[in-house]
């Protein structure tokens, strides 16, 4: 074998070893932080019911809000997205990027990666 593919090999077999010694919530944080590096075009959707209600467009990710002095987790998430106001799912001229937070309590969202 080759020294590069078997260097290859041995990089794979590392990487495994040290993500199956990982709990599941570092796994996801390490997928979020891979995924923040390459970026998304994040879809947020809000729901009165059954009743699309707003709709914010090219998020490239959710942060959940962590408190200044203790450093534990808030009941929020935020981020920046285009306000889809017509809910065309196009970010069209004339609909800026707004900043947004979401309460963990009670609201009703989706959060998807554009399809399109």
């Amino acid at each position: 074998m080759k020294s590069g593919a078997a260097r290859a090999i041995l990089a794979g077999v590392v990487a495994t070893f040290l993500l199956s010694a990982c709990t599941q919530e570092q796994q996801n944080k390490i997928s979020r932080d891979i995924q923040n590096w390459t970026g998304t075009d994040g879809v947020l959707e809000f729901y009165a019911g059954d009743k699309l209600v707003r709709r914010f467009l090219k998020i490239d990710k959710l942060s959940t809000a962590m408190g200044t002095d203790d450093g534990k987790p808030r009941n929020y998430r935020f981020g920046y997205g285009v306000l889809d106001e017509n809910l065309n799912m196009q970010a069209d001229p004339g609909e800026k990027k707004v900043y947004f937070e979401i309460s963990d309590f009670g609201s009703n969202y989706i959060f998807f990666e554009n399809p399109r």
